[in-house]
């Protein structure tokens, strides 16, 4: 009961700008409130009392629940094909247990970005000013190319049979 009264004491001496440092402890008054605040105390609502302590052990003792980032699409949101131009042919060598040369295209998109596109497949006959489709697709082991060309579509051959 005493703590109840210097809880209430507490919140009260707070709402009414009277700083707590100032005054040394509610229980040295033998859990009595201050006259400035017992008027205080019939306003205070229980029920928010126990909803902020709700929400306090709901904070700190919930469950976390991870929320899933959904995965940017480098062509656009719900674009899964884009028709470029290539601008370059560029080789990347991969990041570093691995180690090749990755056969890439520098593209210019129709909606006007440019982007590195993979090559896949042995073997390409693309030059400058070729026209390509891409779709979206990572190269895990090269850093910065997040698009694949498609074999067969418009410039771009199919891959050779040996």
């Amino acid at each position: 009961m005493q703590n109840l009264v210097s809880g209430l004491g507490k919140l009260a001496l707070r709402s009414s700008g009277i700083a707590s440092q100032s005054f040394v402890s509610l229980t040295s008054l033998n859990g009595r409130l201050p006259s400035s605040c017992r008027a205080m105390s019939s306003e205070i609502n229980y029920e928010d009392i126990r909803a902020d302590k709700k929400m306090y052990n709901h904070h700190f003792h919930a469950e976390r629940v991870k929320t899933r980032v959904p995965r940017r699409n480098p062509l656009g949101e719900n674009t899964p094909f884009a028709k470029g131009v290539v601008l370059r042919t560029l080789v990347k060598k991969p990041k570093k247990p691995n180690s090749a040369n990755r056969k890439c295209v520098l593209v210019r998109l129709s909606n006007g970005k440019e982007m590195t596109a993979y090559v896949p497949g042995e073997g390409h006959n693309l030059q400058e000013h070729n026209v390509v489709l891409v779709c979206v697709g990572n190269l895990r082991d090269v850093p910065g190319v997040k698009l694949k060309c498609i074999r067969g579509a418009y410039d771009l051959g199919h891959p050779v049979k040996k």
